[in-house]
Order: structure tokens, then C-alpha cells, then sequence
């Protein structure tokens, strides 16, 4: 797959500008490259600047950090194929793209897979379920270094309120483009509507689509609670986004410079979840206070049912995915809601 030739002229003119101006002539240090899609103020690029903060401060004779957000280095697709091929040495991923790449990162999609927030963070914390997963794609040139919270999505819509999967029926709902989700929202009775993030707004206010899935900042940061007014807890997904780094990069540091990466990485998560929760707080009280957005706590269990057949087709065509599910379950049951 080949980098379209307009994002590359934009890649070649901020890596050169990077490098007039980044660091002086006689300046020797490597320039670490970092790429996302979000803006300055969202928890992600905190994070991130954390980081390159960390690895200044302790191996700053060695390396220069950069951090690239709201796409300049391309989008997500284009970054990845940047860090494979080591023209930028990390970026954020969606669990979607990655999934190209090994099949197995697909369990994070399944609907309902965690009973909690709380047993969602203990399996992405828990390195016995996420090791291998995450050196799946060394072979493709990279692996992930940590994970970064995104929060759970729920359906938000702008007439119905949705407190059962009833109420779904004849909705048509935004979701991502993914055939998961599709399959998603056949079986909780709705009309799946794939469509880019970026149309989602316009297509609510024309009535193009009755309602969308997603975090609450999706009311707040990108005007959805402008125009829905019901958002409804049902919380379908929990999908981390995903920092990849070169795997040549990573492979060649010393022992002493990865400790000292992995120490980074680990600040990077941590920044990354307690900036996503004030985030998540700031959305909310905007949303109710000033955009007038009603809150809804629908039973999950009529939700989750309904969702099951979904679990089943793809543990069955993916059978190598069942011991991580199987591993998920019993974090289910230790923090189930």
C-alpha cells in the first residue's frame, strides 16, 4: 500500500522544516518523531508531551522528541506506514488499522466484551494478555509500546432516547466502518450507517442519520450534543487507541535506553488516562449545562444479550483469539459492574 503522493510532499516538507529548525547545525542528537491525530489540548498529545519531556530529561545528550499532532504527518493510515518503514519512529493507532496488520487485535471490537470500565483497564494493564498481542506485527516493522484510553462509546441520538434496544428499531445510527459494528447494530435492531467521522455532524443536523456511538467528548469537542440530546450509557465498546514504535528504532537501544523508554512509556499511559478522565468531566458538565444533553443509564444485560451470536461468529473464525477472551472474562467477573 503506497502513502499518497500529496501526504508524502507534506511529510518531506515538515520533516525538512524539522530539521532547519529543530536543532542547531552542529547539533548531533537523533530527532525522535512522533505523530497523531488529535489537538493540542486532548489527553493523548498531553501524554505524549510528557514523554518527550521524560526522555529529554534523562537522555537528552542522545535525543531530540518531537511530537506531531492534528495529522500534520498524515493521517492515522499514513503514520503507521511512516513507523513501519522508520521515516517517523512512533504514532497513535486505532485499534481498526492495527487489526490489518494482526488479526487478533479484532477482539477489542466485539461489543460488550468488558462488564466494566475497571475490568477493561485491568486487561490492558495485565502484560500476560497484552505481551503478545502486542508483538504480533514485528514481522510488519513495529510494535506497541503501551495503550491510551479512549473512554467508552454509547449511543447518543437526537429525538429518541435509547433505553433498550427497542428502542433502536428503524434508528439510523453512525457507526464506524467496520463490518463488526455493522453486524452490531443488526443485531440490537438498528440501521448501521458507516460513515467518516468527519461527516457525522452535518449528517445529524440534516437528519441524513438519527444518532451516532461514541464518547462523551464527541458531544462537547466536535458539536454533537449541539444537535443530540439524549446520550444513553449503554457502553458497547471499550477500544484503546494504540502507540506503536519502529521496531528497528526500539531493537537497537541499549538495555539501559529502553529501561529508560519503557519508564517513558508507562508516563505516557498514566498522563494520557488521568487527562482523559478530567476530559470526560469537563465534556459532561458541558454537555448538560450548556448544550442541554440528557444523561440516560439504560440496563446493559437486554443489550449484551442481544450481542452474544456476535462473540460466537468470531471466536469461531478466530479461534486463536480465545484464550485472551477467556482471560477477559475472568476480569470480567473480579469487576463486573
Amino acid at each position: 500500500m503506497k502513502i499518497g503522493r500529496i501526504t508524502c510532499l507534506t511529510v518531506a516538507v515538515v520533516l525538512l522544516l524539522s530539521a532547519l529548525t529543530g536543532c542547531g547545525g552542529s547539533d548531533d542528537r537523533r530527532i525522535i518523531r512522533i505523530g497523531h491525530n488529535q489537538s493540542t489540548e486532548h489527553p493523548t498529545h498531553i501524554g505524549l508531551t510528557a514523554f518527550a519531556e521524560y526522555i529529554e530529561e534523562n537522555l537528552g545528550d542522545k535525543y531530540v522528541v518531537e511530537v506531531y499532532p492534528s495529522e500534520l504527518l498524515g493521517s492515522q493510515t499514513d503514520m503507521v506506514q511512516l513507523t513501519q518503514t522508520g521515516a517517523i519512529d512512533f504514532c497513535v493507532a486505532s485499534n481498526a488499522i492495527l487489526e490489518t496488520f494482526s488479526k487478533n487485535y479484532e477482539i477489542f471490537n466485539l461489543p460488550y466484551l468488558f462488564a466494566s470500565e475497571e475490568a477493561y483497564h485491568a486487561v490492558m494493564d495485565d502484560e500476560t494478555i497484552t505481551d503478545k498481542l502486542f508483538k504480533s506485527t514485528e514481522k510488519a516493522g513495529f510494535e506497541a509500546v503501551t495503550w491510551l484510553d479512549a473512554g467508552t462509546r454509547n449511543f447518543y441520538t437526537v429525538k429518541t432516547p435509547i433505553e433498550s434496544p427497542a428502542d433502536l428499531k428503524g434508528l439510523k445510527i453512525r457507526v464506524q466502518q467496520s463490518p463488526t459494528n455493522v453486524e452490531m447494530m443488526r443485531l440490537l435492531g438498528g440501521s448501521a450507517t458507516p460513515m467518516g467521522f468527519g461527516d457525522v455532524y452535518t449528517a445529524l443536523q440534516s437528519n441524513i442519520i438519527d444518532g451516532a456511538e461514541n464518547n462523551e467528548l464527541a458531544l462537547t469537542n466536535n458539536g454533537h450534543g449541539d444537535v443530540c440530546k439524549y446520550y444513553s450509557y449503554d457502553m458497547h465498546q471499550m477500544v484503546p487507541d494504540i502507540l506503536i514504535g519502529n521496531y528497528n528504532f526500539l531493537s537497537q537501544l541499549s538495555p539501559e535506553e529502553r529501561a529508560i523508554f519503557d519508564e517513558g512509556f508507562d508516563i505516557v499511559n498514566r498522563v494520557e488516562r488521568e487527562e482523559w478522565t478530567k476530559a470526560v468531566e469537563a465534556a459532561k458538565d458541558k454537555a448538560a449545562n450548556e448544550q442541554g444533553v440528557e444523561f440516560l443509564y439504560p440496563d446493559q444485560e437486554p443489550f449484551v444479550e442481544a450481542c452474544m451470536p456476535l462473540h460466537e461468529t468470531v471466536l469461531q473464525n478466530n479461534p486463536e483469539i480465545q484464550p485472551i477472551y477467556d482471560a477477559i472474562q475472568e476480569y470480567n467477573e473480579m469487576y463486573g459492574q
